[in-house]
């Protein structure tokens, strides 16, 4: 371990108090000092602290006493001043805690004790050598602290002489600006004096300039444009000469330049705005013109003047005056004219171009673009004009279908912009098109709904009068196999078929939106074979459905009219059935029979299938009041004869009512008189207790018959107890409930029952 050398505590400083080393040092067992009696006295003596060191002892090897007497005392009316930096204790507690280690190990054995002398000799001598290092670092410091503090004098001493040179700097210039203020009178005199000599050099132009400026005026009404431009530029030249020297000044002399230069411009601008005039009739004019505007945007002048720009004033009215000689008027056509006025642009637009490359190209700059400029200005002006059009009051379908068709097929088809005459600079197709697709929308919307209200309209006169036709007193006429005939589905379809053929002319959109009008007003004719007419090719067979379904709606709308009349016929008959007399006679169904084959013989005039839905919904009618005079409850048979009598007359009626219709040329596939027989089954049946299952069979054929129904037919047989008619009730609700098949016909559903007596419903069932 090396020695460590305690510091000597400087002159007026206060001695710390001998402190225990830190806890670093103490950690860890540490073996403990022995001493004897004889040696502590002077150990003591020899570890007091000097002027120069200051010895520590290990703590662990003294008592308190030995610490008291080793604590430095201080004198009276001392202080111990704190430490200047708590770095500097830190330190120090850190050198004492060391030097207490060092100590320990150093004094470990009494037979080390004899060296002190040796370690304190050794420790004077390296403060000593401390001492003088710090003493000859400080003398270096004080050197160059007083080396520094002899150049700031120097510096100082420079600043102060610069500060009074500056201030008879500044008492020099003060003394120059006043001189100057004395001589400012002098200058502006001098500055009058070369603008006088500069207008006396100038005078007799100036005194020209008013003739000059007239001179010009006359030969700008006289359109002499060249000519005038020149003189303009001269007495523009002229003010530029006068302008700087008079540092700006404007003299009125030159006050009618500005709007002589205006005049000049607009007579550029008149002679540009009929260009296509004056290149047939005087091209040296619009020559001028555009020579005057072309030299004109390259000249630069040094006024301080707005720019003329006639170059773009001159594009602009060629521009503007090729529309005005098209489209300057507002369009006001008269119904049906307008085709009339696209035929007239058709003719016009295509020579306009043509008059463009021949004769106004050659007047013009190659960087005018003339024939790419003229068609694209008739491209914009046409297209404004019919956006116009459209926003004004609404077209009718000629005018919309002749618009229709001139913008999308005649426009850029090669009687117009498309012709090969034309070269590749009067090409629009890359333009925005004439009509946008909301405008084409609109067209078509509009000529459709025209269409279809003049088709509406022909068609209810056409038909007004083929019922005029019909209710004459004659027969109407027939055709060659005998059948009631008219030609007006005919002719109403090939002129529905002329509209969607002339549309296909326009566009496949007009088209369908045409042929869906037809197939909607075709909904108000028969079906006709020649309906397939109107379909496109390669539409879907399914496109014509809606028409099919409206004409079959139509057809028994139709046969429910024509029935009316059977059915208030056959009323009056089905009042007396069922009763006494038609158990034992079929009087009363003969009569029916009858008036029914005199009412249908007129149905031999009339095609299939018509005639086919004719007689079916006729013998429907027959069977459904029959059901309907059932249901009604005027009889109630006694006994079982009258019941085999009942089930007896309604087999013969159903095989009466089937030869009847057979004979008419219904097919009985259709007919519905089988249900009567099933009706039969049910009065025939001899033990009540089966009639759950016939009941059952009844639901299974016809899904649509109630309780209503089936308790009439039970009230009926006469013999159904509560008890039978509550279990054959239930019949109807057991099990799975039937579907509709698709080619069912109501029946039942359609037949009215009598409120029945609350005994014989079911307490779940509609009449409970």
């Amino acid at each position: 371990m090396n020695p460590m050398c305690f510091p000597k505590p400087a002159p007026g400083s206060c001695p710390r108090a001998w402190q225990e080393p830190p806890s670093s040092f103490s950690e860890g067992p540490r073996p403990r000092l022995q001493l004897r009696e004889s040696t502590l006295p002077a150990l003591t003596q020899t570890l007091a602290p000097t002027p120069t060191s200051s010895p520590v002892l290990p703590g662990s090897a003294m008592d308190s006493a030995t610490k008291d007497e080793m604590q430095p005392s201080l004198p009276p009316g001392s202080s111990c001043p704190g430490p200047e930096w708590p770095e500097q204790e830190r330190a120090e507690q850190l050198a004492r805690g060391a030097a207490l280690k060092w100590a320990s190990g150093i004094f470990y054995r009494p037979e080390q004790l004899a060296r002190l002398g040796q370690y304190r000799s050794r420790e004077v001598q390296r403060t000593c050598s401390l001492e003088a290092r710090i003493k000859s670092v400080v003398q270096s410091y004080l050197e160059g602290v007083k080396t520094g503090v002899w150049q700031l004098a120097q510096a100082f001493e420079a600043v102060q002489g610069t500060r009074e040179a500056l201030d008879q700097a500044h008492g020099l210039l003060q003394g120059m600006v006043e001189a100057t203020e004395t001589l400012k009178p002098l200058r502006e005199q001098v500055a009058q004096h070369k603008q006088l000599q500069v207008l006396s050099q100038l005078l007799p132009r100036l005194r020209a300039v008013p003739a000059a400026v007239a001179h010009t005026r006359t030969l700008i009404g006289a359109q002499r444009l060249l000519e005038a431009y020149v003189c303009l530029r001269e007495l523009e030249q002229l003010q530029e000469e006068t302008w700087a020297p008079l540092g700006g000044l404007e003299l009125p002399v030159f006050e009618g330049l500005g709007p002589l230069a205006e005049a000049l411009g607009q007579a550029v601008e008149a002679a540009a705005g009929v260009a296509g005039r004056l290149a047939r009739e005087d091209p040296a004019l619009l020559v001028a013109a555009v020579r005057v505007a072309e030299v004109d945007a390259r000249h630069t002048t040094s006024l301080e003047l707005p720019p003329r720009d006639w170059q773009r004033r001159c594009l602009q009215a060629l521009q503007e005056g090729l529309e005005r000689t098209h489209f300057g008027t507002p369009l006001l056509l008269e119904p049906g004219a307008l085709a009339g006025w696209l035929e007239a642009l058709r003719v016009a637009l295509p020579a306009e171009l043509a008059t463009a490359e021949a004769l106004v190209a050659p007047c013009c700059p190659p960087h005018y673009k003339v024939v790419q400029l003229w068609a694209h200005t008739l491209h914009s002006g046409l297209r404004r004009c019919l956006q116009q059009l459209l926003e004004g009051p609404k077209l009718g379908a000629a005018d919309a279908f002749a618009l229709l068709h001139w913008t999308l097929h005649v426009y850029l088809g090669p009687e117009m912009m498309g012709s090969l005459e034309l070269g590749p600079e009067a090409d629009v197709s890359q333009l925005e098109p004439l009509l946008t697709p909301e405008n084409i929308e609109q067209l078509e919307a509009m000529f459709v709904t025209q269409i279809q209200v003049n088709v509406a309209q022909w068609l209810q006169k056409a038909l007004d009068g083929e019922v005029a036709e019909w209710n004459r007193e004659q027969e109407p006429g027939t055709d060659s196999s005998g059948f009631y005939h008219s030609p007006l589905p005919a002719i109403v379809l090939q002129i529905l078929e002329e509209n969607i053929r002339v549309t296909s002319l326009v566009s496949e959109s007009l088209q369908r939106r045409v042929h869906g009008m037809a197939l909607s007003e075709l909904g108000t004719f028969l079906r006709s074979s020649s309906v397939s007419v109107l379909q496109p090719d390669g539409a879907a067979s399914g496109d014509l459905a809606p028409v099919e379904a409206g004409l079959d709606e139509l057809q028994r709308r139709i046969c429910r009219l024509v029935l009316e009349a059977l059915l208030a016929e056959l009323q009056p008959l089905f009042e007396a059935l069922p009763s006494r007399r038609w158990l034992s006679s079929p009087e009363l169904l003969d009569d029916v029979c009858e008036r029914t084959v005199r009412f249908c013989q007129d149905f031999r005039r009339v095609r299939n299938p018509v005639v086919q839905l004719l007689l079916a919904e006729a013998e429907r009618t027959v069977v459904l009041q029959y059901l309907r005079a059932l249901m009604q409850g005027r009889l109630v048979c006694r006994g079982a004869d009258e019941r085999i009598q009942a089930a007896q007359r309604l087999q013969n009626d159903a095989a009466q009512l089937r030869e009847l219709f057979l004979g008419l040329g219904l097919e009985e596939s259709v007919q519905c008189a089988p249900v009567l027989l099933s009706l039969r089954d049910l009065l025939n049946l001899r033990d009540p207790m089966l009639l759950g299952l016939e009941v059952a069979g009844l639901r299974q054929k016809f899904p649509d018959v109630s309780e209503d129904h089936v308790s009439a037919l039970l009230d009926l047989r006469g013999d159904v107890s509560r008890e039978h008619r509550l279990a054959a009730l239930s019949s109807l609700q057991a099990g799975p409930q039937p579907s509709l098949s698709a080619g069912h016909r109501a029946l039942f559903s359609l037949v009215p029952v009598p409120t029945p007596a609350l005994s014989s419903c079911l307490p779940s069932g509609p009449c409970a």
